[in-house]
């Protein structure tokens, strides 16, 4: 078992989690309403603990009244308990509703800051590149860019859903259950204090007997509760992240529907499935096993809590030194005192949920970018700047391993350039350091502002097919016109008509339509450079020279040029320079066999 302090150590570190989750809402823009309503779900929270005792003592005269047969004060009692009910019911009521819409605001703020910061500085993309740090044996150390944290969270669209509403639930329920139980303690012990008789053993008089006797049979059942439970925090943790996999999974197949339909992967995504599927059952069996074995103990624990008092104060009841409302009383009062130490017991098992969400969130929220984050490459994209230039540029893969270094590039407009090399060596990666997104780069960039992107694979909302036309701009900032004639030189004629059409378009259109759409997502907003990585690699050779022609023209014609990745020997023609991908030559250092790069940049000229 660890010792004590590092217990402690870890309880400390929780709290510190803890903190760091849920004081920055505090200290938002938001920060005096959701102040005002913790205040008033404390003040509710004081109050219900103050009923409890007026019910106490009403429980006690009321008994007596009855044991006395005392008709005037029986009535007056029951007079006294519908305005005490009354107001246990709108304490109850209002505490329940503030306490929820502290939770709902909470949870949108904090999804609102989480995912912001997630989509910003591309942080999604280069969270999802970080997965393969674990790869390398070195640090990213020799281009001067930090190692990226090796435990990448998974599934960060159950933390933005799940885990923050879990968070926010189960850290203000606990912590204002929390409250209500200590203040309930405070209040009740001194009652059950000043009830207890001195209990005389062996000659020793033990004032406050019964506020000892629960005090033993709490911490008892506490420490039983812990060695019971301990595997639960564990448990939840998994039980989330398999959840998320078999999730993940399913969209997957939804995702790519047609591509497994056409290799004929049923039967290998159904294993795959029933295989993540039972990950789930398998670990939720192993959830409720132990979940049975802990409410098996904490219902024989509580079962015994109710008969205690009154086994340890009947003989004074029979005796007659007490009457019966005070044996309610007691028994009343050590019910309260048992809850109050029993919290730990009583909560044991959202305690583990509670800490495994926790680490959850905090292992998501500590991989996103800080509010400023330095970066490796400098990026300049300001007017005047009309070429496309990279300085001492140096590229690395996730790996560690160096691609290029110190490498120096050029293109003036009207320069179209093709980008040439073995598969893997790179190119792909090059044009993602021009734009600015890979993080395992150092140098300088200058790229014209309002430069686009043609990737490979292009994305598309699901929606209308102007807004994925459109997108990232408002599909309102172009005419009708604009937009079906941008269809239309990139001959897909066929589409003019599905402008408001709404559709899962990655899904519907074919792999070279898609191409042609994020050409015409180009031809309509006439950007001067144009980045393109195998953006017509699906189209056939002609379609793809006339594509490839419309682009060079469209750049020309704005003052700039068309930078591409290609491997069809026709559109070298289309270009007017190489930058050529060789096998570097220079023997790498044998303490250090990652820095020296694998490749260098060779600069030509292409027949017209």
């Amino acid at each position: 078992m660890p010792p004590l302090t590092e217990k402690l150590a870890r309880i400390r570190r929780f709290l510190r989690q803890v903190a760091h989750l849920s004081l920055p809402y505090f200290r938002s823009e938001e920060r005096w309403r959701a102040r005002g309503l913790l205040a008033a779900i404390i003040v509710l929270n004081l109050a219900g603990v103050y009923l409890l005792v007026l019910y106490n003592d009403w429980n006690r005269a009321f008994f007596d009244a009855l044991q006395s047969k005392n008709e005037a004060s029986f009535w007056r009692l029951i007079g006294w308990f519908m305005p005490l009910g009354i107001a246990f019911v709108i304490v109850g009521m209002y505490t329940y509703y503030l306490t929820q819409l502290l939770e709902v605001r909470w949870r949108a703020w904090m999804t609102r800051d989480l995912k912001n910061r997630w989509l910003s500085r591309q942080a999604f993309y280069r969270m999802e590149l970080s997965r393969y740090a674990g790869m390398a044996d070195q640090p990213l150390t020799s281009i001067g860019l930090p190692r990226l944290d090796q435990r990448v969270p998974d599934n960060p669209d159950q933390r933005l859903q799940e885990d923050i509403n879990l968070f926010t639930a189960q850290t203000v329920g606990l912590s204002m259950n929390l409250l209500s139980t200590v203040v309930t303690l405070v209040s009740f012990v001194s009652i059950l204090w000043n009830l207890s008789s001195s209990f005389v053993w062996h000659g020793y008089s033990i004032p406050g007997f019964m506020v000892w006797a629960v005090v033993l049979y709490c911490v008892a059942g506490s420490v039983i509760t812990h060695y019971v439970g301990r595997p639960l925090m564990g448990l939840n943790f998994q039980q989330q992240r398999r959840e998320a996999d078999f999730r993940h999974r399913l969209v997957r197949v939804r995702e790519y529907s047609e591509a497994i339909a056409l290799d004929k992967g049923e039967a290998v995504e159904s294993q795959q499935l029933d295989g993540r599927f039972g990950a789930v059952l398998a670990n939720y069996l192993a959830l409720i096993r132990k979940r049975k074995q802990l409410m098996g103990f904490t219902n024989l624990f509580g079962q015994m809590a109710v008969v205690f008092p009154y086994i340890v104060s009947a003989p004074r009841y029979f005796s007659g030194a007490i009457p019966l409302g005070e044996l309610t009383q007691i028994g009343d009062a050590f019910g309260n005192v048992q809850g109050a130490l029993s919290w730990f017991v009583n909560n044991y098992s959202d305690l583990a949920a509670w800490r495994a969400t926790t680490e959850r969130l905090t292992s998501f929220e500590s991989g996103l970018p800080p509010r400023t984050v330095p970066t490796a490459i400098e990026t300049r994209a300001h007017a005047p700047v009309s070429d496309i230039t990279a300085q001492n540029l140096t590229l690395q893969l996730p790996t560690g391993q160096t691609l290029l270094q110190d490498t120096g590039l050029h293109a003036v407009p009207g320069q179209h350039t093709l980008i040439q090399g073995p598969s893997g060596s790179g190119k792909s990666t090059l044009l993602r350091a021009l734009a600015g997104i890979w993080p395992w780069a150092k140098g300088t960039v200058q790229l014209p502002p309002g430069t686009m992107v043609i990737p490979q694979r292009p994305y598309f909302p699901d929606g209308a097919l102007r807004d994925a036309l459109a997108y990232p701009e408002d599909s309102h900032h172009y005419s009708n016109d604009d937009l079906r004639c941008a269809l239309t030189d990139a001959q897909l004629p066929h589409l003019s008509a599905r402008l408001d059409e709404r559709d899962n378009w990655a899904q519907t259109l074919s792999g070279g339509e898609l191409q042609r759409l994020a050409i015409a997502r180009v031809l309509l907003k006439r950007p001067a450079w144009v980045l393109a990585d195998e953006a017509t690699s699906a189209l056939d050779p002609p379609t793809e020279q006339r594509m490839t022609e419309r682009l060079r023209q469209l750049t020309e014609d704005a003052g700039g040029a068309l930078i591409s990745i290609a491997h069809r020997p026709g559109l070298a023609a289309l270009h007017r320079q190489t930058w050529t991908f060789a096998p570097e030559t220079v023997a790498a250092d044998a303490d250090s066999a990652n820095v020296s790069p694998a490749w260098r940049i060779e600069t030509g000229a292409t027949a017209s």
